[in-house]
Protein backbone atom coordinates (compact mmCIF):
# COMPACT_ATOMS: atom_id res chain seq x y z
CA UNK A 1 0.00 0.00 0.00
CA UNK A 2 2.93 2.33 0.67
CA UNK A 3 4.93 1.20 -2.11
CA UNK A 4 1.56 2.53 -4.30
CA UNK A 5 1.42 5.85 -3.16
CA UNK A 6 5.11 6.19 -3.58
CA UNK A 7 5.11 5.11 -6.92
CA UNK A 8 1.83 7.58 -7.65
CA UNK A 9 2.53 10.33 -9.70
CA UNK A 10 3.41 13.43 -7.12
CA UNK A 11 2.76 11.11 -4.06
CA UNK A 12 6.14 10.02 -3.19
CA UNK A 13 9.67 12.21 -2.01
CA UNK A 14 10.73 12.24 -5.58
CA UNK A 15 7.33 13.12 -7.07
CA UNK A 16 6.56 16.59 -8.43
CA UNK A 17 4.92 19.52 -7.32
CA UNK A 18 1.86 17.77 -6.02
CA UNK A 19 3.77 16.97 -2.52
CA UNK A 20 4.69 20.28 -1.59
CA UNK A 21 1.08 21.65 -1.00
CA UNK A 22 1.09 19.05 2.08
CA UNK A 23 4.45 20.35 3.21
CA UNK A 24 3.58 24.02 3.28
CA UNK A 25 -0.03 22.86 5.09
CA UNK A 26 2.15 20.90 7.47
CA UNK A 27 4.26 24.02 8.48
CA UNK A 28 1.81 26.00 8.78
CA UNK A 29 0.12 23.40 10.92
CA UNK A 30 2.99 23.86 13.32
CA UNK A 31 3.27 27.62 12.94
CA UNK A 32 -0.32 27.79 14.09
CA UNK A 33 0.36 25.30 17.09
CA UNK A 34 4.03 27.33 18.20
CA UNK A 35 1.25 30.34 18.10
CA UNK A 36 -1.55 29.24 20.22
CA UNK A 37 0.76 27.32 22.81
CA UNK A 38 3.77 29.92 23.49
CA UNK A 39 2.52 33.14 22.12
CA UNK A 40 -0.47 33.97 22.57
CA UNK A 41 -0.03 32.69 26.56
CA UNK A 42 2.89 35.20 26.54
CA UNK A 43 1.09 38.38 25.42
CA UNK A 44 -1.64 37.88 27.82
CA UNK A 45 0.86 37.19 30.79
CA UNK A 46 2.59 40.82 29.68
CA UNK A 47 -0.82 42.76 29.52
CA UNK A 48 -1.33 41.11 33.10
CA UNK A 49 1.46 42.57 33.87
CA UNK A 50 1.48 45.69 32.49
CA UNK A 51 -2.05 46.27 33.66
CA UNK A 52 -0.91 45.04 37.16
CA UNK A 53 1.91 48.29 36.62
CA UNK A 54 -0.33 50.79 35.56
CA UNK A 55 -2.91 50.19 38.46
CA UNK A 56 -0.20 50.63 41.28
CA UNK A 57 -1.59 52.98 44.00
CA UNK A 58 -0.14 54.60 47.23
CA UNK A 59 -0.17 52.45 50.21
CA UNK A 60 0.12 49.18 48.17
CA UNK A 61 2.31 46.49 49.35
CA UNK A 62 4.96 45.38 46.39
CA UNK A 63 8.22 43.26 45.82
CA UNK A 64 10.48 44.37 42.89
CA UNK A 65 11.48 42.08 40.31
CA UNK A 66 15.04 42.38 42.34
CA UNK A 67 13.32 41.01 45.52
CA UNK A 68 12.93 44.07 47.54
CA UNK A 69 9.57 44.64 49.32
CA UNK A 70 8.38 47.89 50.55
CA UNK A 71 5.10 50.48 50.32
CA UNK A 72 3.97 52.93 47.59
CA UNK A 73 4.19 56.17 48.96
CA UNK A 74 4.69 58.34 45.83
CA UNK A 75 2.96 57.63 42.10
CA UNK A 76 4.49 59.17 39.32
CA UNK A 77 4.07 59.29 35.47
CA UNK A 78 7.17 56.62 35.06
CA UNK A 79 8.28 56.19 38.62
CA UNK A 80 7.33 55.18 42.05
CA UNK A 81 9.16 55.62 45.53
CA UNK A 82 8.64 53.36 48.24
CA UNK A 83 9.34 52.72 51.62
CA UNK A 84 10.90 49.45 53.00
CA UNK A 85 11.81 47.79 56.46
CA UNK A 86 11.61 49.46 59.84
CA UNK A 87 13.84 52.36 59.03
CA UNK A 88 11.51 53.35 56.41
CA UNK A 89 14.17 53.94 53.38
CA UNK A 90 13.17 55.44 50.44
CA UNK A 91 13.86 54.07 46.97
CA UNK A 92 12.87 55.36 43.96
CA UNK A 93 12.73 53.26 40.65
CA UNK A 94 10.72 52.67 37.14
CA UNK A 95 7.31 50.84 37.10
CA UNK A 96 8.85 48.23 35.21
CA UNK A 97 10.69 46.83 37.78
CA UNK A 98 7.31 45.96 40.00
CA UNK A 99 7.20 42.38 39.91
CA UNK A 100 4.25 41.89 42.12
CA UNK A 101 1.52 43.61 43.56
CA UNK A 102 1.21 42.62 47.01
CA UNK A 103 -2.08 44.11 48.10
CA UNK A 104 -3.71 43.25 44.90
CA UNK A 105 -2.59 39.59 45.53
CA UNK A 106 -4.03 39.93 48.91
CA UNK A 107 -7.56 41.12 47.28
CA UNK A 108 -7.95 38.26 44.73
CA UNK A 109 -7.01 35.95 47.27
CA UNK A 110 -9.66 36.73 49.94
CA UNK A 111 -12.41 37.05 47.35
CA UNK A 112 -11.44 33.44 46.26
CA UNK A 113 -11.70 32.34 49.79
CA UNK A 114 -15.16 34.07 50.16
CA UNK A 115 -16.20 33.17 46.60
CA UNK A 116 -14.94 29.14 47.83
CA UNK A 117 -17.15 29.37 51.61
CA UNK A 118 -20.19 30.66 49.68
CA UNK A 119 -20.10 27.54 47.44
CA UNK A 120 -19.74 25.50 50.24
CA UNK A 121 -22.27 27.11 52.48
CA UNK A 122 -24.66 26.64 49.56
CA UNK A 123 -23.69 23.13 48.90
CA UNK A 124 -24.07 22.28 52.49
CA UNK A 125 -27.60 24.39 52.47
CA UNK A 126 -28.89 21.84 49.49
CA UNK A 127 -27.78 19.14 51.93
CA UNK A 128 -29.20 19.65 54.64
CA UNK A 129 -32.71 20.15 52.41
CA UNK A 130 -32.28 17.33 50.91
CA UNK A 131 -31.92 15.59 54.14
CA UNK A 132 -35.40 16.82 55.25
CA UNK A 133 -37.04 16.28 52.21
CA UNK A 134 -36.15 12.43 52.53
CA UNK A 135 -37.03 12.11 55.96
CA UNK A 136 -40.33 13.83 55.24
CA UNK A 137 -40.71 11.04 52.08
CA UNK A 138 -40.32 8.60 54.45
CA UNK A 139 -42.61 9.78 57.22
CA UNK A 140 -45.10 9.86 54.46
CA UNK A 141 -44.40 6.11 53.33
CA UNK A 142 -44.55 4.71 56.92
CA UNK A 143 -47.83 6.69 57.49
CA UNK A 144 -49.50 5.30 54.42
Amino acid sequence: MILNWLMMPGGGAAGGGGGSWQMFALIGGMIVVMYFTMIRPQKKRQKEEQSMRENISIGDEITTIGGIMGRVITVKEDSIIIETGADRTKLRMVRSAVGVNNTAQEKIKAEQEAAKQAQMEARDAKMAESAKNRKKSKKNRDED
